[in-house]
C-alpha cells in the first residue's frame, strides 16, 4: 500500500476506479469539475462531458440499467436540472450501482446560491453519505455503490467546496488493476417502465429497501463514527463540519461524525444521545441534521448558535459554541485574522483579451437591457462594464428575457445572452419557445469555443470529446436558422464597429434576428495572442475610455497616462479600436523584435 496526497474530487476519481465505474460523466461546474477530468486520465472507465447533468444523469441511468456501475458528477444547482429524473429513478431502482455527486458549495465562492442539497436526499428518497476528508472520498464513493446495488436505489455523494479542493493522504494500492463491475441485464418492465401501476408498486419497494438501510449495521460502522470523550457534552456533525469541530475542540467532547446521512441510522443516534447529557449540532446553511434528530424526540441545540449562513470554519465553530458553554482549545485563536494591511482587493473580472468584453462595452453604450446568465460572461455585469441587467441561472439568459419582453422597458427589444456551452445545455429551448411564442427579443451567443468558467472543458461547439477524440463540431448560427430565424448575424468578437452596427441592426429589425459573436478564448491551448499594443503619450488626450473597457491589462500611471502591461496584454486590439486619438498602437518594438 502506498500513502499519497489526494484533493477530494481526485479521490472520488480514484474510489470510482477502484470500484470498477463503467462510466464517469457529468457537466462541469466548480466544485465538481476535475472528478471527471482525474478519472478520464486513468485507462479503464468510458468518460464524457454531458450536454447538462438532466442528460448526463439519464445516460448514467442507462448505463447502470444495463449493468455498468456508473457515476455522475455535477454542483449543486445542477442537481435542479436534473430532478426531473432524479425523483423517477428512486423509484425504478438500478442494476448496476449508480452514484450521483453533488458538489455544493457553501459561502457561494463560484455559484449564485448556497442551496443545501441534503434536502434533496430527503425529498428524492435516494441515499446520501458525505465524507470530511480525502480518505472518506475515496472510501465513501465505493461504499456507495456497493449500497446502491445492494439496495437498489441511486446514491448521492455530497461533496463541499472545501473538501472537494482540500487534500489529505489517501491509501492506495498503486498494483491494483482496473476490473470494470459489470452485472447481466435482465428484461424487467415493471421495474423500468414507470407507468402508474408499476410506479406504485415500486414506492413501496423504495420505502422498504431505504428501512433496511436505515437498519444496516454494516453500514453504518463503516460510514458513521462515535468518540466518546465527554459525558457532559456531545457535537453530532458531518462532513466539512466535523473538521471545524475537531480544530475547535479536539477531543474535549464527545462527537458523532454521520457519514451516512440520509437514511440516518437512528441506532447510533440515539445510543450517542444515551451517552451525553447535553447534544449540539454543528453543520453548514440548513439545520438538516438537527431537524431530524429533533423529529426523532431527542434535544439538541444547533442553528440557536450557528450562523445558517455561509460556510463554517473553526473560529466560527469555537465563537458560536463558547457562547453556549463550551471551551474551545486554548491554542486556537477565537477570532479569524484580519487581511494583510495594504493589500488590495482583487475582485474577479474578465480575462485580457478576453472575447466577451466588446460585447458588454458596447451593449451599455448602445443602451440596450441586457439578460445574462452563468459562466465567465456574467463578468459582464461587474463595472466599469456595467453591461447585464439581469441574471440567474443557466438557460435564463434567453427564458428570463422572454418573459421580460412581454412588458420591456421603454419598449425596447430585449437582448438575452448566453455562452456557447450555456447554449446547448439549456439555451436552445429559449431560442425555440421564442419562435413559437412569437416573443420579440434577440438571442446572442457569446461563442468562444469552450467551457471556459470551469477550466476549458470541451461542449458540443469545440470540435473534439473529453477524451480529445474529434467530433462534430455544432454551429450556432446552423441551430438557430433551424429553428426558424430569418437572419443570424455573426461577428468576430474583436470587431468594434461590427457589434456596434449588428446591436443597433439588431434593435430596428423588423424579423427574427439572432447574433453570434465569435473568438475563441485566448486561454485554449493554441490560441495565439495578437500583436502587443502600447500607449503614444504625444497622442493620448487622457481621457481616459480605454480604462472604460475594464481590462486588466491597462491601468493608469503615474502622469495620468493609460499604461498598457505587456505581460498581461493579450493583443486583441479593442482598446487601439476605441481610442479616437488613435494612441493606442501596435508596439513597434514587439513587433520589430
Amino acid at each position: 500500500m502506498q500513502k499519497i496526497i489526494l484533493s477530494g474530487n481526485e479521490a472520488v476519481a480514484q474510489g470510482a476506479f477502484e470500484a470498477g465505474a463503467g462510466l464517469g460523466i457529468g457537466y462541469p461546474g466548480t466544485p465538481s469539475t476535475e472528478i471527471i477530468e482525474v478519472l478520464e486520465k486513468k485507462a479503464g472507465p468510458q468518460c464524457a462531458w454531458s450536454i447538462n447533468e438532466k442528460v448526463a444523469l439519464e445516460q448514467a441511468y442507462g448505463a447502470c440499467v444495463t449493468g455498468l456501475r456508473s457515476l455522475v458528477t455535477m454542483k449543486h444547482v445542477g442537481v435542479n436540472v436534473a430532478a426531473d429524473p432524479l425523483f423517477t429513478f428512486a423509484y425504478m431502482g438500478v442494476n448496476g450501482g449508480l452514484v450521483i455527486v453533488t458538489a455544493d458549495d457553501p459561502g457561494m465562492h463560484s455559484s449564485q446560491n448556497e442551496q443545501d442539497n441534503r434536502w434533496y436526499a430527503l425529498h428524492a428518497k435516494a441515499p446520501m453519505l458525505e465524507p470530511s476528508n480525502s480518505r472518506e472520498c475515496r472510501d465513501f464513493t465505493a461504499l456507495a455503490f456497493d449500497l446502491s446495488e445492494r439496495y437498489d436505489v441511486p446514491f448521492f455523494l455530497r461533496m463541499v467546496t472545501r473538501v472537494c479542493h482540500s487534500r489529505s493522504l489517501v491509501e492506495i494500492d498503486p498494483e491494483k488493476a482496473y476490473q470494470r463491475q459489470i452485472r447481466a441485464y435482465e428484461r424487467n418492465v415493471p421495474k423500468f417502465v414507470t407507468l402508474p401501476a408499476h410506479a406504485r408498486a415500486r414506492r413501496i419497494i423504495l420505502e422498504e429497501n431505504l428501512t433496511k438501510l436505515s437498519k444496516d449495521a454494516e453500514a453504518a460502522a463503516k460510514a458513521n463514527v462515535m468518540e466518546i470523550t465527554d459525558r457532559d457534552a456531545g457535537i453530532i456533525t458531518s462532513g466539512a463540519g466535523y473538521n471545524y469541530v475537531k480544530e475547535a475542540f479536539g477531543d474535549r467532547y464527545s462527537v458523532l461524525k454521520l457519514g451516512l446521512i440520509y437514511p440516518l441510522n437512528q441506532g447510533i443516534i440515539q445510543d450517542f444521545a444515551r451517552r451525553v447529557k447535553k447534544i449540539y449540532v454543528v453543520e453548514e446553511l440548513d439545520p438538516y441534521l438537527e431537524f431530524n434528530v429533533r423529529a426523532m424526540g431527542i434535544e439538541c441545540e444547533g442553528k440557536k448558535h450557528i450562523s445558517p449562513f455561509f460556510e463554517l470554519n473553526p473560529q466560527a465553530v469555537a465563537v458560536s459554541l463558547e457562547k453556549a458553554g463550551l471551551e474551545p482549545l486554548e491554542e486556537l485563536d477565537p477570532a479569524a485574522k484580519e487581511p494583510a494591511a495594504g493589500v488590495p482587493a482583487r475582485p474577479p473580472i474578465l480575462c485580457a483579451g478576453c472575447p466577451h468584453r466588446a460585447f458588454f462595452y458596447l451593449a451599455r453604450k448602445e443602451k440596450v437591457t441586457v439578460v445574462g446568465d452563468i459562466g465567465c460572461y456574467t463578468l459582464g455585469a461587474a463595472p466599469p462594464l456595467d453591461g447585464i441587467d439581469v441574471s440567474a441561472c443557466m438557460g435564463g439568459g434567453y427564458s428570463i428575457a422572454l418573459g421580460m419582453s412581454i412588458n420591456p422597458p421603454q419598449g425596447k427589444k430585449i437582448f438575452g445572452v448566453v455562452g456557447d456551452s450555456t447554449f446547448y445545455h439549456s439555451g436552445i429551448t429559449g431560442a425555440i419557445d421564442s419562435i413559437f411564442n412569437k416573443r420579440a427579443f434577440v438571442p446572442v451567443v457569446l461563442d468562444n469555443r469552450i467551457t471556459a468558467m470551469t477550466g476549458r472543458q470541451q461542449n458540443p461547439g469545440a470540435g473534439r470529446t473529453l477524451s480529445g477524440e474529434d467530433t462534430f463540431m455544432q454551429e450556432p448560427e446552423r441551430i438557430f436558422m433551424a429553428v426558424g430565424y430569418d437572419r443570424v448575424l455573426e461577428i468576430n468578437a474583436f470587431d468594434l464597429k461590427g457589434i456596434r452596427d449588428a446591436i443597433r441592426e439588431a434593435k430596428e429589425a423588423k424579423d427574427r434576428v439572432a447574433l453570434v459573436i465569435k473568438s475563441p478564448c485566448r486561454l485554449i491551448k493554441g490560441v495565439e495572442k495578437g500583436p502587443l499594443m502600447d500607449v503614444d503619450k504625444g497622442a493620448c488626450s487622457k481621457c481616459k475610455s480605454c480604462l472604460r473597457l475594464g481590462c486588466p491589462a491597462i491601468s493608469l500611471g503615474d502622469e495620468g497616462y493609460p499604461v498598457i502591461e505587456p505581460l498581461t496584454c493579450a493583443g486583441c486590439g479593442v482598446c487601439g479600436q476605441l481610442c479616437k486619438k488613435e494612441a493606442i498602437q501596435v508596439n513597434d518594438e514587439e513587433v520589430s523584435g
